[in-house]
């Protein structure tokens, strides 16, 4: 009912991927035979990834075709919608079906409790992607009123409404403006631009994420933690145990592990890094510009595991944060032309000068500009002390006075400095 309000034209898919997974585990479940049960997954995976292709990659694999053969015809005509969170239920679901081979145990026979588990409509369009066996569980136990987890539930609502309406909205505006400007960019107005789209898409996707999270409390069900201050990272290695964890643990689990993980050569571990962080890149979206970001992360990875980190680690760690800053370039660049322009752009070093900085800054008032700045200083002073916890845990242990006064501000902060003029919607929506 949720997904049909948002976008009924695909309630259909969602519905049709839902039973051929269901069906898959059910077949798993009767089957008799090693042959059969390889079978099954072979076909049940390929279904999945037919539709993903079809329904998210067509355009992108048309509008390649025809730029590489030079053809002008009814071909860059043909558009298909993307449906709303299509790689995160179809990720669910694949995970399902591989954990349903590898053991019967993990297979749920109640039709209900499963087409529940793929539309849960907290998670359902932007994650966390959940593992069977920790969310079916939930839906066929019966829940009661618990008042410990409704508390907890909106404290992390009221912590993702102030990151995503407080910090990403109004840093999205900064972002667009230096972004979507036809004039060319200077140097340094795409390094404050990465800057502004690097506070933008944590605090949106990590406020979805605590929003869905703290909405699950409520309804009584404990979603995975998506988020872990991923800019306080230590390594690479780190950013990407604390970064949309949900993810990062799909891919490892599903992807680096199967192509051999560390457990092969060194050529070939870097080579299934490589691979895993390639469509990691590209499961975010069809454009070259996502494999390039993907990519570029892969081979990091595979630098920073021939460094001894330990000898730098403070200087070490503010390296890695500049070089994913950097790396937000490509993940928001319209397309590949942008990329190859702003490339050039960084590669000049007369480039780099503040001419243009008082236009950008002056999108907002000087005073909502400081304030929007000291908040977000404010913002990441608490992120700081959070280390690995959530929000929900951290303020538990402040005294009751102490918490409600941050109730109140964090509510004034979003009616007072939040943006309300945008359109209503979460960046990791459109994958």
């Amino acid at each position: 009912m949720f997904y049909g309000w948002a976008e009924w034209k695909f309630l259909g898919l969602i519905i049709v991927s839902s039973t051929i997974n269901y069906l898959a585990g059910y077949l798993l479940y009767y089957s008799t035979t090693k042959i059969q049960r390889k079978n099954i997954l072979i076909s049940t995976i390929l279904m999945n990834i037919v539709i993903l292709l079809i329904f998210k990659y067509f355009n992108f694999f048309i509008k390649s075709f025809v730029d590489l053969t030079n053809i002008n015809g009814s071909f860059e005509t043909i558009k298909i919608i993307l449906p709303i969170g299509i790689s995160f239920y179809t990720f669910q679901a694949l995970s399902y079906v591989v954990d349903a081979h590898k053991d019967k145990s993990n297979i749920t026979l109640n039709v209900f409790s499963f087409f529940a588990f793929i539309s849960f409509f907290p998670q359902l369009v932007a994650g966390p992607i959940e593992k069977s066996k920790h969310l079916i569980p939930q839906f066929e136990t019966k829940k009661t009123f618990n008042y410990a987890y409704c508390v907890q539930g909106l404290r992390l609502v009221l912590w993702g409404l102030f990151k995503k309406i407080v910090i990403a909205d109004n840093f999205g505006v900064l972002s667009d403006t230096i972004f979507n400007t036809d004039s060319i960019l200077n140097g340094s107005s795409i390094i404050i631009g990465s800057i502004f789209f690097g506070l933008q898409i944590y605090c949106d996707f990590s406020g979805y994420s605590d929003i869905a999270i703290g909405i699950g409390r409520l309804l009584g069900f404990d979603l995975i933690k998506n988020f872990q201050t991923p800019y306080f990272s230590s390594s690479f290695f780190d950013f990407w145990r604390r970064w949309h964890i949900s993810l990062s643990s799909w891919f490892k689990e599903y992807v680096y592990i199967p192509l051999g993980g560390n457990r092969k050569s060194t050529l070939r571990n870097h080579f299934n890094v490589f691979i895993t962080f390639l469509l990691s890149g590209i499961w975010h979206g069809s454009n070259i510009t996502f494999a390039i970001w993907g990519t570029c992360h892969g081979i990091v990875l595979i630098i920073e595991k021939q460094i001894n980190i330990k000898k730098y680690s403070f200087i070490y760690s503010l390296i890695v944060l500049l070089i994913i800053t950097i790396l937000w370039i490509p993940f928001r660049v319209n397309n590949w032309s942008d990329l190859k322009i702003i490339f050039s752009t960084l590669c000049n070093i007369k480039s780099f000068h503040f001419n243009n900085i008082t236009e950008i800054i002056t999108t907002y008032s000087p005073v909502r500009f400081i304030s929007l700045i000291s908040i977000t200083l404010l913002f990441f002073s608490i992120e700081k002390s959070l280390n690995l916890k959530d929000f929900n845990e951290w303020i538990s242990l402040k005294h009751k006075t102490i918490r409600i006064m941050i109730y109140y501000i964090l509510l004034l902060l979003i009616f007072f400095l939040g943006n309300f003029s945008v359109k209503p919607n979460f960046i990791y929506f459109q994958f």
